[in-house]
């Protein structure tokens, strides 16, 4: 099945384990590169199936599979297949509007978690979701659409004396959540900009695209916080998990991710704190405003009433006044 839709409740109905792509659908070349690494080599290649991966199961090298595109099922579907991924897991791939978690497996981990990037045009924030399945030899990563994400990861790799190149699958798991976590202060020092900004606006000249920007600033909080606020569970969780497939020593740099959420998630939570003050500061503001400008009249209808009155009472024409007369019959003679 290749389909696509818009939303997870278009999936009412099916059976558990239906693979069915849930989200946007991105206009671009399905593609699949494949990196594969060991202390002294390092190649990288661009595949058209998942059949060309089997060779690299014999091998003792890293490989790293980096899928961009979602909407080809079929692919999905072979990685379930050759490598033995329960059914739901690929469905909790597919959908695109999955909340951050943690799975354990016997032989995998899985992964979800959300990357975030901002818009260089106006204050825009895009989410997208990243899927990661660690194997033993493997960590596949699922991305909706090509992007540059990654290239500080590439430029690592392209050393052979990074730390990167000596470790495992875990330690570059590690490595790309901290990637993506790393985007997050980059949002964060966006916020404190904007938010100083708008705290001048309103201290100056608040105006109408003022509370129009506080208004997207609390709807972006709403959204971010459903998306980072989950991802305390999921490295609490990797940090407890007893997997063979977690070096006790690569823990530690989950802890390091897991202090960095705890930074973001507390500037997230006094940004709304912020926010319901300049929201309060707004209405106080347009308050004060129309105040000056009753006052304002109040004046001026102190001055021109009394004179309105005056013009009023004189201004009226006055009726001619009834005096009494005589009657004078006129005597017609015959």
């Amino acid at each position: 099945m290749s389909e696509s839709r818009s939303y997870a409740s278009e999936k009412s109905g099916l059976p558990p384990g239906s693979l069915v792509h849930v989200g946007e659908v991105h206009q671009h070349e399905h593609k699949i590169t494949v990196i594969d690494y060991s202390k002294s080599m390092l190649t990288q290649c661009t595949i058209r199936t998942i059949e060309e991966l089997l060779p690299y199961k014999t091998t003792d090298t890293v490989t790293w599979v980096i899928i961009d595109g979602l909407k080809d099922v079929s692919v999905i579907d072979a990685i379930g297949y050759y490598f033995d991924i329960h059914a739901l897991v690929l469905e909790d791939i597919l959908n695109t509007h999955q909340r951050p978690k943690f799975e354990e497996f016997d032989d995998y981990l899985y992964i979800v978690l959300k990357a975030l990037t901002l818009s260089t045009n106006e204050f825009n924030i895009e989410y997208e979701q990243v899927s990661l399945l660690l194997l033993n030899k493997f960590v596949f990563t699922f991305k909706e659409k090509p992007d540059t994400l990654f290239d500080p990861i590439f430029n690592r790799l392209n050393n052979d004396k990074s730390h990167l190149r000596n470790l495992g699958t875990d330690y570059l798991t590690y490595v790309i959540m901290d990637s993506i976590v790393d985007e997050y202060f980059t949002l964060q020092d966006t916020f404190d900009e904007l938010i100083e900004d708008v705290e001048d606006q309103l201290l100056t000249n608040p105006s109408s695209q003022t509370l129009s920007t506080i208004q997207k600033i609390k709807r972006e909080l709403i959204f971010l916080r459903r998306t980072v606020s989950p991802m305390r569970e999921l490295l609490s969780a990797i940090q407890r998990s007893e997997s063979s497939l977690l070096d006790i020593k690569t823990k530690r740099y989950f802890g390091d991710i897991y202090d960095h959420v705890i930074r973001v998630t507390e500037a997230m939570e006094s940004y709304r704190d912020l926010i319901t003050g300049m929201l309060d500061i707004y209405l106080s503001s347009v308050s004060n405003k129309m105040n000056e400008t009753m006052k304002v009249l109040t004046i001026f209808a102190s001055i021109f009433i009394p004179l309105t009155f005056i013009a009023g009472v004189y201004g009226v024409n006055n009726p001619r006044p009834k005096g009494r007369g005589f009657m004078v019959t006129k005597i017609v003679p015959h």
